[in-house]
């Protein structure tokens, strides 16, 4: 408990949007759970990915443009921790970074929220459907390849509000974020995720800290899900064997089941032309190694699939 008591306030880093200070939230009420004194100060962050709503993802950079000036202020001692959706911390951490902290999982699916209240299924042929996500694209083809994927970016208010003045027929968001706002009654259909299959590490809140910063390491450990991590883990392994420069549509999803962890991977390669899929289950203590390990099983049936037949 010294670590705790040498703490006498936090300095807590997030973007400034609505959903990116509920789950800041959520991890103050964790943290002064374990420690009721602690005094909070909150330093919002306005990214890269903030400043520039109209860029495509895949073209800025990808998610890590939304974490990269909150690393910053962990790195210039401006803040303690920062709070981040963990769908868009890169698999390579910043130097001198590490994730000390991972709540308990929020909601991974994804949902649609369209106008009229209707279901993927009930959208006519060429119906225009938003989302700012590769992986999120190649999964409505799959599922509805009549409908046209429309690129959006801005927050979930923004996103929703599109679809409610008519310019889009639905988006694509995840459920944690509505969850989080408060608004997950306005989804129309929430996908199975062993279909739909999640971002990597998506509805996980992740709070960072720098590595050699004991006391805050301390009280960080007190409230670190070890499910959650492990789901993770196996999740964000997957994507790290596919390599720091893959801009492949990605998806994976694990679950536990006692000691087991359960892995449901997704991947597109534009020369396939639709997505691949590959199920695995491995002892929780080799939740890395399953992640891995799925990725070379992936990479290798795509090759497979892409090699010229005789």
């Amino acid at each position: 408990m010294t670590a705790l008591r040498a703490l006498t306030s936090l300095r807590v880093a997030s973007r400034g949007s609505a959903l990116a200070l509920a789950q800041a939230a959520l991890a103050v009420q964790a943290l002064q759970q374990q420690d009721p004194a602690l005094r909070i100060n909150y330093v919002q962050i306005t990214t890269e990915g903030d400043v520039d709503r109209s860029t495509p993802l895949s073209i800025l950079g990808g998610r890590g443009v939304f974490v990269r000036g909150v690393e910053d202020a962990l790195l210039e001692g401006r803040a303690d921790i920062a709070v981040h959706s963990m769908k868009d911390v890169p698999t390579e951490l910043a130097p001198g970074l590490t994730i000390g902290a991972v709540l308990p999982r929020g909601d991974a699916r994804d949902v649609l929220v369209a106008s009229g209240g209707r279901r993927l299924a009930d959208l006519p042929a060429g119906a225009r459907v938003g989302t700012s996500s590769q992986r999120r694209v190649a999964m409505l083809a799959l599922m509805r390849p009549d409908i046209e994927a429309v690129e959006v970016r801005g927050n979930v208010d923004t996103r929703i509000r599109k679809v409610m003045d008519g310019e889009l027929d639905g988006v694509l968001l995840a459920a944690a974020g509505l969850e989080r706002l408060g608004r997950l009654a306005e989804a129309t259909q929430l996908f199975d995720a062993q279909e739909f299959v999640p971002a990597p590490a998506q509805g996980i809140v992740a709070i960072e800290c720098r590595e050699d910063d004991e006391a805050v390491l301390a009280l960080l450990a007190t409230i670190d899900d070890a499910r959650t991590r492990t789901a993770a883990t196996a999740e964000r392994a997957f994507l790290r064997a596919l390599g720091s420069g893959c801009t492949l549509p990605v998806g994976a999803y694990a679950r536990l089941d006692r000691d087991l962890v359960v892995l449901r991977a997704m991947i597109q390669d534009e020369a396939v032309g639709h997505p691949i899929f590959g199920d695995g289950t491995g002892a929780s203590g080799g939740a890395d190694a399953l992640g891995a390990g799925m990725a070379e099983r992936l990479t290798m049936l795509i090759d497979r699939i892409k090699a010229p037949q005789p």
